[in-house]
């Protein structure tokens, strides 16, 4: 088994230049002709979680590539997190992806990290690399998480403060820092909506999503199927899942998905 290997991609130019940290585990003759693995953190997580450090370990064991990386403002990488919006993250994921990985890819999705997925999709099918994405795992997904989320939530305070401020903090259970929202980020979801008509994946998608999760409804993921096509599309709901699904058997259920479509099962 192959170890993997740090490495850094400048992403952007001048002002907007800023480093962005991988990790990156090579395919062997083991795995010839299965497609690698791509991991896509969500909003404030970064590429040493329990869930990331799982899919690389699996990865490595069928002897598959894989790739992880932090977004900008983000775990090693560089740049502001306060500078971050959806098209930034997505400028990086797609130079990682780019830069890293080769043929057919299983791009995994957390939480924003889905939302991310979805747009890399609708970006590769209009560069003619859709072929390049063998199937979608989307953990939690939050697409248009600001937009149908978090805005129709939003206090008067939190409103104010997006407009006298440009931003709004609130204390976060994940971690002991509060979460930061700009008005950057908001305006920036809505040129990024994909539940605005069919997301043509070209590609089979695997939605595992917690019925206890207080940050994601469930009904969120329902929302998001009536936006793929009908087939090849299947959806996991798991009773007590929380948003993190990091338990041994939510990181199972989700790396047995991945092995799905590497046609490992």
């Amino acid at each position: 088994m192959t170890e993997p290997v740090a490495s850094k991609l400048d992403v952007g130019k001048g002002e907007e230049l800023r480093p962005i940290a991988a990790l990156t585990r090579i395919a062997t003759e083991k795995g010839a002709g299965l497609p690698g693995v791509v991991w896509l953190g969500g909003y404030r997580s970064d590429m040493t979680g329990s869930k990331a450090e799982a899919l690389c370990q699996q990865a490595g064991s069928n002897g598959q590539a894989c790739l992880r990386f932090d977004y900008s403002g983000h775990g090693a990488s560089g740049g502001s997190f306060r500078d971050g919006t959806i098209s930034r993250w997505l400028e990086e994921s797609l130079a990682a992806f780019e830069h890293y990985t080769s043929g057919p890819q299983i791009l995994v999705g957390s939480s924003m990290g889905g939302w991310i997925a979805l747009r890399m999709v609708q970006e590769l099918k209009a560069r003619g690399q859709g072929d390049r994405v063998a199937g979608l795992v989307l953990i939690a997904p939050a697409p248009d998480f600001t937009l149908e989320l978090m805005e129709p939530e939003l206090t008067d305070a939190q409103r104010a403060a997006l407009e006298r401020d440009g931003f709004y903090e609130e204390p976060t259970p994940y971690g002991p820092d509060p979460n930061v929202f700009t008005r950057a980020l908001f305006e920036d979801g809505r040129s990024n909506r994909v539940l605005d008509g069919l997301i043509d994946t070209g590609a089979p998608v695997h939605i595992i999503q917690g019925m206890a999760d207080p940050d994601v409804p469930w009904r969120h993921a329902l929302r998001l199927l009536e936006h793929l096509p009908s087939e090849n599309v299947t959806l996991t709901l798991i009773r007590d899942g929380d948003h993190r699904l990091s338990r041994d058997e939510d990181i199972a259920r989700i790396l047995a998905a991945v092995d799905g479509f590497a046609g490992k099962s």
